[in-house]
């Protein structure tokens, strides 16, 4: 798509209402991605009706993970060459598809391949939806608009549990499958009448070693986080996710490679702008204390307080309402008052919000772990607007397609990093604990609350890395030459400044 947006529209939506094809966007996207943790409270069920154990149900979610970090990689490649409404019906029919595989599916072998070919169609959506975004959007309403989509990309994972949690009270786990069905065939159908293309594709070549070798790295390297967990196979996920790494590394040297010929996988020039990295920072770790806390809430109400799937999700829903309904609003604030009144007070309600969990107890009041979700969700909501539209602001257009697909890559690994971290810190203290005498229970209190405090440290330290961000996206940065540049543009870039945001 990087003929198509070659140029922001200056006068597209000038009274800042957001345009018709972004809304259907979000809509869809949600959908799609509030599948991603739809099946965290499934798990129990799971293992009734398909008759296995606990690691094996947990693919269900560790696979949707894994899939959508070896397929974004190849979407910034993919949404160049097509428009947006095929790839919106790609992205769209294949959701459908996985979604009727895993509503029928008769074995939980045929379920992954459902949940496999689902992530798949989402893996499109995400950057599909910040690219468009990014070029009918007038900078100054930037802020306002991507309030919006924080509802699809951030709110829909968060919601994700209350949902399934639900519809788990009516019956089956394939309840889950079959509700959203209809809901995503309408977006679908309503999707393709409205929606309009934006811009022309162009016609690029793609490195299939790249496609490989990105899958081997990222897919590995979120495998290998989803077994850190397990503590009968710690060392193996150990082996993997370094060698993930190591594939991660390769892949990197091979795009600095290709991009001297102008047809890298995934343009690493992106790095480049210091404002676009260090947002890429804060949202790592933003979603690594979101999915952590997704993961031991629902352990800790319903392993030690003994709470329903219904009561779990009902208690944490306020939270991700909260999350969700403040989107638009920290947009609006970030396009009068800038970045930094709201990303340094979210940041450090995130770390308060995970430090008072970790006064967590067998007989804690529930109204506290309300609030503390509450302040965690607001948290998240002031961060993840602010630090989404500097990110992307601060790219040209011609790399607005590569900046979301390692934004979104990056999504799932801090999503499968923040998973594996609390569940092993959490597992290895109770295990240890209990090796001493104490109590199953206390033990496992014991190691949440280190998981929380961990998590905690973490957010803490971005802190100080949200206070270095730009205040707002002035004017987005020129577009730089998409293909070898000229010695003399060398020159220029290498002697041009960190950041192409102005302060």
């Amino acid at each position: 798509m990087r003929a198509a947006i070659s140029e922001r529209p200056a006068a597209a939506d000038a009274d800042g209402r957001t345009p018709t094809v972004v809304r259907l966007l979000v809509l869809a996207t949600f959908v799609v991605i509030l599948n991603e943790t739809i099946m965290i409270n499934a798990i129990p069920r799971l293992m009734e009706s398909m008759h296995v154990t606990e690691q094996s149900a947990q693919w269900v979610s560790t696979a949707f993970m894994l899939t959508m970090a070896a397929v974004i990689p190849v979407t910034g490649w993919f949404l160049q060459r097509i428009t947006t409404r095929r790839a919106y019906a790609v992205a769209m029919s294949t959701f459908l598809a996985g979604t009727v595989i895993s509503a029928v599916a008769p074995t939980f072998a045929v379920l992954l391949a459902g949940r496999i070919v689902q992530a798949a169609g989402t893996a499109v959506m995400m950057p599909l939806l910040m690219t468009t975004l990014m070029a009918v959007v007038p900078a100054e309403h930037l802020g306002k608009v991507m309030g919006h989509v924080t509802l699809a990309m951030s709110t829909a994972p968060a919601l994700g549990p209350t949902v399934s949690g639900v519809i788990l009270q009516a019956g089956s786990w394939r309840l889950l499958f079959v509700v959203v069905l209809p809901i995503a065939a309408l977006v679908t159908v309503f999707g393709l009448r409205k929606l309009e293309d934006i811009g022309e594709p162009q016609v690029s070549s793609i490195d299939w070693v790249s496609v490989g070798v990105a899958a081997l790295g990222f897919g590995g390297l979120v495998y290998g986080l989803s077994l850190i967990g397990e503590s009968d196979r710690r060392s193996l996920g150990l082996g993997i996710a370094a060698a993930g790494v190591v594939a991660i590394g390769l892949f990197a040297l091979r795009q600095l490679r290709l991009q001297r010929s102008g047809t890298p996988l995934m343009d690493l020039r992106t790095l480049r702008y210091g404002a676009f990295t260090r947002s890429l920072a804060v949202m790592s770790v933003g979603f690594l204390a979101m999915m952590g806390s997704m993961i031991l809430l629902p352990l800790y109400l319903q392993n030690v307080r003994d709470l329903s799937p219904l009561q779990t999700g009902l208690l944490v829903m306020p939270g991700g309402l909260a999350m969700g309904l403040l989107g638009p609003t920290v947009g609006k604030a970030f396009d009068r008052f800038g970045s930094r009144r709201l990303v340094v007070p979210g940041s450090a309600a995130i770390a308060l919000g995970l430090l008072g969990y970790t006064q967590i107890s067998t007989t804690m009041p529930y109204w506290q772990i309300l609030v503390l979700h509450v302040l965690l969700m607001v948290g998240l909501a002031a961060t993840f607007t602010p630090v989404f539209t500097l990110g992307m602001g601060a790219l040209p257009s011609h790399l607005y397609s590569h900046g979301s697909s390692i934004l979104g890559t990056l999504q799932q690994v801090a999503a499968a990093f923040g998973t594996a971290l609390v569940v092993t810190v959490m597992s290895s203290r109770a295990t240890s604990l209990v090796a001493d005498g104490t109590a199953p229970i206390p033990a496992q209190v014991s190691g949440m609350k280190l998981a929380f405090g961990v998590a905690a440290v973490l957010a803490a330290a971005t802190i100080v890395l949200a206070a270095t961000l730009p205040r707002r996206v002035e004017n987005p940065p020129e577009d730089e030459p998409a293909d070898e540049p000229t010695p003399g543009t060398k020159q220029a870039a290498a002697t041009a400044p960190d950041d192409r945001v102005p302060a």
